[in-house]
């Protein structure tokens, strides 16, 4: 199963999808979990051929903003897809971008909040509303109840 939890820069994408990797991994299960921001050029077309060619065994993880559709559509193809939406208010994500370890530009963060498409999200997680390891937690229930 893919599990490709998307939003805003500053939603708290990367925190939530470390944070389920890491309950994932002591609990034995395997995961893999791919970061859009590991690719410089076409991006979500290489992070598509990095989960393509991943093992089928386990879960996946992709961490992206994906906020045009183009971008979700290519990857409901590679099969077994669910998207976790993460969303926080536009302050909390030009807050939380300011103190990453490499911000990005502000007008980027403005300008995909704006044009933010969102998915047909399989769950949505409002960060503003709950903690990081709350949000973690969701996302856990969530797989174990996609994958029964």
């Amino acid at each position: 199963m893919i599990v490709a939890i998307c939003g805003p820069p500053g939603a708290g994408k990367t925190t939530i999808a470390t944070l389920v990797r890491d309950r994932l991994e002591s609990s034995g299960s395997p995961v893999r979990l791919f970061h859009s921001d590991d690719f410089s050029s076409r991006t979500y077309d290489q992070l598509a051929e990095q989960v393509a060619d991943a093992p089928s065994t386990g879960i996946t993880l992709v961490d992206g903003t994906f906020y045009r559709r183009t971008w979700q559509t290519r990857f409901r193809a590679l099969g077994d897809l669910r998207f976790v939406l993460a969303t926080a208010g536009l302050k909390t994500c030009l807050d939380r971008n300011r103190h990453r370890a490499n911000p990005i530009d502000e007008q980027g963060v403005h300008v995909v909040y704006r044009e933010f498409d969102e998915p047909n999200a399989d769950l949505v997680v409002d960060t503003d509303e709950c903690s990081s390891e709350d949000a973690a937690d969701r996302v856990l229930a969530a797989l174990e109840m996609w994958l029964d």
